[in-house]
């Protein structure tokens, strides 16, 4: 590669993470089917040709957006809960990682929260697919633990799926209390998780 093709590609790269940034502040305010590409472009300062060098339209944005925000996220639960060691404390990791990432990027978590039911059905499709590929992640995690013996697939996607949905209601609900109200988001998220570690020690014992 050239000299000059590294720095226009080093160009390429930062104009589309100034648009995503763009989205991202101007999405603070309103929903992702009402967001205009000339917005976007408008607070960059390019042109609407130049915004489709990098997408094809705003509901790419839109999928790029969630690829941001969850994708930093796959493999990162997956290895606390893989980790060894005292359960109650891999369970409170799990919590404290979640709340570290809303906590550094709450504009990208209440993007998620709003568009994962929204009406822009290339950005549903996207989380859902996200939110299946952690549950998927944390099944195999489980399942390769000696408590999942007897387990059917099913079963741990379910449990995978659990703690995945546990993950999403955290978000949630530390995006809605604030810092003022995260301790306690905090102390309810780590309860729950502890009686979705019990129910899974007594799983099997159903008739």
């Amino acid at each position: 590669m050239s000299h000059t093709t590294g720095i226009r590609q080093a160009q390429k790269l930062k104009t589309r993470q100034a648009l995503l940034d763009a989205a991202l502040e101007l999405l603070e305010h309103q929903s992702l089917s009402s967001l205009g590409l000339r917005e976007v472009t408008r607070a960059v300062g390019v042109t609407p040709t130049a915004f489709y060098r990098h997408f094809d339209g705003t509901a790419a944005l839109g999928v790029a957006l969630v690829e941001e925000t969850l994708g930093s996220l796959h493999g990162m639960i997956g290895a606390i809960l893989a980790d060894t060691g005292d359960s109650e404390e891999r369970l409170d990791r799990s919590v404290d990682l979640i709340t570290r990432h809303v906590t550094e990027q709450p504009a990208h978590f209440r993007f998620i929260a709003r568009e994962q039911h929204g009406g822009v059905g290339q950005v549903r499709a996207a989380i859902a697919a996200q939110l299946r590929g952690f549950a998927l992640e944390v099944a195999q995690v489980l399942g390769a633990e000696p408590e999942s013996a007897g387990w059917n697939r099913e079963d741990l996607l379910m449990l995978g799926g659990l703690y995945v949905d546990h993950m999403v209601l955290t978000a949630s609900a530390l995006l809605e209390a604030g810092p003022e109200g995260e301790q306690e988001v905090v102390r309810v998220a780590r309860r729950r998780l502890r009686l979705v570690t019990l129910g899974r020690a007594h799983w099997l014992d159903r008739p």
